[in-house]
């Protein structure tokens, strides 16, 4: 679970009325030497919590790790979320000579359920204290309790972050993803929203707030624990870029049925497809850039406006949707805060909302009108690269289902869309060869302190896709720019020996603005700078003005996203590691799903 944060890392174990704890800032090998250094024969026992933890309130230093103990030191607690009205509990609990050992939001759960079970009406109930404390806490989070009197069970909690349970055979399992115990079981449970858990060898009761009988849904996981291995890779990154050709050729799997395109669990009629007169699609980070492309391919085939928004802006800024808009929000992990607070309020506006989603159970899918699920797999690195190119196939099933909805596009044109969509897996499969070629180009450009991407139409989101990809794993500035503003402003940035790496758009699509893209490459050469060119096969117009030439097969121009981005994963790789950056699975400050705002 380290790749959902790795600031620092902690377990604690119930066993024979004690609570045994270990913890360190840093990754899980400092834990290890920890454990190692204290003897594993002191974590002795059979139930235990663990934690890898992204920081939030306080800094990445041993006292804010998890677990955090109570002050009688019966009480292990583990959180994900923030904790809002923190403050003032905390200052409750110091009031009362509480002495609070960290910097956290998390800490004050601990002593409320120590207090709670040690004084007053829960007094000796482990799971009514737990309650009583779950009901104090305002804001979004997951905790899981651990009591020295009780050390056969876990009582959890769950609003609007992640848990599920794992169903074992004489033992159970809690995580916020199931690669926590996929290695052990594959049949598990989903928890919905303000549910409390009570996990016990033998098996599980969830319960609402109050205390009252509750359901979750089980499902079983479609993934083995290989998937979630390098597989002989050197990183997870890449493996994943590596299997972009089956996470896209999954995805696609099952939605073109009779010559018609079908959803999954979409839940929307094709009269209400015909009837929005405007898209939304709300999204954060990478998944954000797959909803720009979104909106080039909905605008093109359906004829129908699409509006791209920043999760965390679009409920600030008040929106206009009524009855008559589809939302679609997209997230690898259907649990990204932003996005999930965007659905809500879209939902109350009167919109229809339709998830574009990775992770089977999660919360977004749950809350919204409609679920299409990409068939990713589990996508470890930190850093998007499969679950991206899922999305942006994703979407262009959705513009083909609104298209056809709309009969903007005729069944046969229909057919030669999905054809050439079908094909993508198949020409991706030569782009990774590329891999050795990138890493020839960042080992000559070495350590650099910034870097361009420039694209025309469909070639601009991939340019700003490549952009984050470099800062979030090499540390270094980048910017993507459509290469039309180029004059506008930013060729001011192009001097001597800049690396600028250009999206080239195909001359057989529309014939001006590859021309034009051309001519964008001749003058940033003309200032001096590097240019790494990414064409198609066949282009030769680019040749003279290429320092360095990637070539990728010829597509449709809207398809072109697909495969482009490939070799941009792999410059953003081997860029990272000249530049100091080994392990690029875990970029500094960032975590796999951000569940908090």
């Amino acid at each position: 679970m380290e790749y959902r944060g790795y600031d620092s890392a902690g377990v604690a174990v119930a066993d024979q009325g004690r609570v045994s704890v270990a913890k360190r800032a840093g990754k899980l090998a400092n834990l290890e030497d920890r454990i190692e250094e204290i003897g594993a024969d002191k974590l002795a026992g059979t139930t235990a919590i663990g934690h890898t933890r992204w920081a939030t309130h306080g800094r990445p230093v041993d006292e804010n790790a998890h677990p955090h103990l109570s002050y009688d030191g019966k009480v292990a607690i583990v959180h994900n979320g923030i904790i809002e009205n923190f403050a003032a509990l905390r200052a409750e609990l110091e009031r009362d000579g509480v002495e609070l050992v960290s910097e956290t939001d998390s800490e004050v759960a601990a002593h409320l359920m120590a207090k709670a079970y040690n004084e007053g009406e829960t007094a000796g109930d482990f799971e009514a204290s737990a309650l009583a404390v779950v009901n104090r806490l305002e804001g979004a989070f997951t905790l899981l309790f651990l009591h020295a009197d009780h050390p056969d069970r876990i009582v959890a909690a769950r609003r609007s972050t992640p848990l599920l349970i794992g169903v074992g055979d004489g033992e159970m399992f809690l995580g916020s993803d199931v690669a926590a115990f996929i290695e052990y079981t594959k049949e598990a449970v989903e928890l919905g929203q303000d549910n409390v858990v009570v996990i016990d060898r033998d098996g599980y009761r969830i319960l609402n707030l109050d205390g009252s009988e509750a359901t979750g849904r089980p499902f079983t996981i479609d993934w083995d624990l290989e998937a979630a291995e390098k597989g002989g890779y050197d990183s997870f990154m890449m493996k994943e870029i590596n299997e972009q050709p089956a996470a896209v050729r999954d995805t696609l799997a099952g939605h073109c049925q009779d010559g018609r395109i079908v959803l999954d669990e979409q839940n929307f009629s094709d009269e209400f497809l015909k009837s929005i007169d405007q898209v939304f699609v709300v999204a954060c980070g990478s998944a954000y850039h797959s909803g720009l492309l979104a909106k080039y391919a909905i605008e093109h085939w359906a004829r129908v406006p699409v509006q791209i928004e920043v999760a965390s802006e679009f409920r600030y800024r008040d929106p206009v949707v009524d009855a008559r808009t589809l939302v679609i929000a997209i997230s690898q992990s259907g649990e990204t805060a932003d996005t999930l607070e965007a659905v809500r309020h879209a939902k109350s506006q009167g919109a229809k909302v339709l998830a574009v989603c990775n992770t089977n159970g999660s919360q977004i899918p749950r809350e919204s009108d409609g679920v299409l699920y990409t068939h990713a797999g589990p996508e470890i690195g930190v850093a998007s690269t499969k679950a991206f190119l899922a999305q942006v196939a994703a979407n262009y099933i959705v513009g083909l289902a609104v298209a056809q909805a709309k009969g903007t596009k005729y069944p046969d044109e229909i057919r030669e869309i999905w054809e050439t969509l079908e094909e993508i897996p198949g020409k991706i499969e030569p782009l990774l060869e590329a891999a050795g070629q990138c890493e020839e180009i960042a080992h000559h450009l070495g350590a650099l302190p910034t870097m361009l991407f420039l694209g025309r139409g469909v070639g601009f989101p991939v340019a700003l896709e490549g952009a984050l990809k470099l800062k979030e794993l090499a540390y270094i500035h980048a910017e993507g720019f459509p290469a039309g503003e180029l004059k506008h402003g930013p060729i001011a940035l192009i001097e001597d020996d800049l690396p600028v790496v250009v999206i080239v758009p195909s001359p057989r699509g529309v014939p001006q603005l590859h021309s034009k893209i051309v001519s964008n490459i001749q003058e940033i050469r003309a200032r001096g700078a590097k240019t790494i060119v990414i064409a198609e096969e066949g282009d030769t117009a680019v040749e003279p003005y290429a320092n360095w030439l990637i070539r990728m097969p010829q597509t449709s121009t809207i398809m072109q996203p697909l495969l482009a981005t490939v070799p941009l994963q792999f410059l953003a790789a081997y860029i990272a590691r000249e530049c100091g950056n080994e392990d690029i699975d875990k970029p500094r400050n960032l975590a796999k799903s951000v569940t908090v705002e």
